[in-house]
């Protein structure tokens, strides 16, 4: 009768037999026996729980499991249908448990879209974006793979967001994944997901991102920290839209179109044979570069508006622009950390300004010029060489804008690398019940001054 209102019905036989079957089917609403033999139907709408927690569960009851069934609704249950079946009544509340599943769709991916407010969005004048614009109005109705390049702080999820709204796809989820911050021992788990005792520590099922972004857009941002064994296995998903969970038996389907950014040459990563070309050739199907904001220093003015607007109306300041003197300083800044580092700035100066107007001295002192030796860490003797590491890659992030892309540059290591020193300086902080030791103080701060400190240049 379900399939001859044209649903997709799965049918299990026990409580056991539906656990399994719906982590394979994934179903929109599951209709269940209150009364089962060996598991009964709120033993399966607990296990469900940790599975699927957003599936509605409609229970079918007999007179003498009423109360039982009042019980379930008071533990999450959508509804429950006495027995003899009410045919009507079981339609329309099939029906209506299916709107609520929808609904809950439409909020997740609200909540989603709402988690990025406050990123800068497309907003400029120059010709170089606006070439930018036309490009993502072209490429987003297709289900082409796009490679967008650009520096650390350039926009690229903020582009891969927009052609996301833009194309068939913008009801489904977007999904973000930054390659570079999760550990190589976990990033084939948050690719594909696994299944219950896959791995040590793996106490429930978990989708990776693939199953994540089913339907939608999946964006995966510096691709080429991918370890090159994980690489063949991306392929394989990209090229036949399947995959299997770790420890899993059973191949999912998955539709996602898969967006990409990366600040590696991989040109040159293909030649040194840290990544595969065929995956290059798979994933650079169409390319969207965005220039850095040194070169569109015309966008600057609008950009700063726009983020003293935002600022200004997220602490109720009066705010209401940026004094000429103040607006030269940022035009003439290089911005390293692009508009990261302008929007961190602006934040920065609207906390401090109390009147109308930003002015000089609301900039970050090595913006303003107020700091002589802003390319300067002073240390105090006696730090171990590891603290020593620890301030001077804690002081280089801050002076490139937290530009973490650049500050590995610099410090000539791979990001990887600067992404697992970071998280041991954070686990430490949170150790010791300080959050304040990532924090570096600038030239002039740094203690007792005289023969007791070294300047590290």
């Amino acid at each position: 009768m379900l399939s001859s209102w044209g649903h997709k019905v799965e049918v299990a036989f026990d409580g056991h037999d539906a656990l399994r079957k719906a982590g394979e089917f994934r179903p929109d609403v599951v209709l269940s026996d209150l009364a089962m033999p060996e598991t009964d139907g709120l033993w399966l709408m607990r296990q469900l729980r940790e599975e699927l927690p957003d599936c509605p569960v409609v229970f079918l009851t007999g007179r003498g499991t009423i109360d039982a069934a009042v019980g379930a609704i008071k533990e999450g249950a959508y509804d429950f249908i006495e027995k003899p079946l009410n045919i009507a009544r079981l339609k329309v509340c099939i029906e209506r448990a299916l709107e609520k599943k929808e609904t809950q769709r439409e909020v997740q991916t609200l909540r989603r879209r709402l988690k990025q407010l406050g990123q800068q969005d497309l907003i400029s004048t120059s010709g170089a974006m606006r070439k930018v614009g036309e490009l993502i109005e072209k490429v987003a109705p297709s289900k082409a793979s796009v490679a967008i390049s650009g520096e650390s702080g350039t926009g690229k999820e903020v582009v891969a967001r927009a052609i996301h709204n833009l194309s068939l796809r913008r009801e489904k989820p977007f999904i973000a994944i930054n390659c570079a911050s999760i550990p190589a021992t976990l990033i084939e788990s948050e690719f594909f997901g696994h299944e219950r005792g896959a791995f040590t520590g793996a106490d429930q099922r978990r989708p990776g991102v693939f199953e994540m972004a089913h339907g939608g857009t999946l964006f995966l941002d510096e691709l080429g920290e991918i370890p090159i064994e994980l690489q063949a296995k991306l392929l394989r998903v990209l090229e036949e839209g399947r995959l299997r969970r770790l420890g899993g038996k059973v191949e999912i389907e998955v539709d996602v179109r898969v967006l990409c950014a990366t600040n590696r040459d991989l040109k040159q990563e293909i030649k040194n044979q840290r990544f595969r070309e065929d995956l290059y050739f798979r994933l650079n199907v169409f390319q969207v570069h965005l220039p850095p904001l040194r070169e569109r220093r015309e966008d600057i003015p609008i950009l700063v508006q726009h983020f003293v607007e935002k600022f200004g109306g997220d602490s109720a300041k009066r705010v209401t622009g940026v004094h000429p003197e103040a607006m030269e300083v940022l035009k003439a800044h290089d911005w390293p950390g692009n508009i990261r580092e302008l929007r961190n700035a602006v934040e920065r100066a609207v906390i401090l300004c109390d009147g109308e107007l930003i002015t000089r001295e609301h900039l970050p002192p090595d913006m303003a010029g107020k700091s002589p030796e802003r390319h300067t860490f002073r240390l105090p003797y006696g730090l171990s060489l590891d603290a020593v590491e620890r301030e001077y890659i804690l002081g280089s992030l801050q002076r490139n804008g937290n530009n973490k892309a650049r500050t590995a540059e610099i410090l000539g290591v791979s990001e990887k690398t600067l992404y697992n020193k970071l998280n041991r300086y954070a686990a430490e902080a949170r150790q010791q019940g300080s959050v304040t030791d990532g924090l570096v103080k600038a030239a002039g701060g740094g203690g007792a001054g005289g023969s007791g400190e070294v300047d590290a240049r």
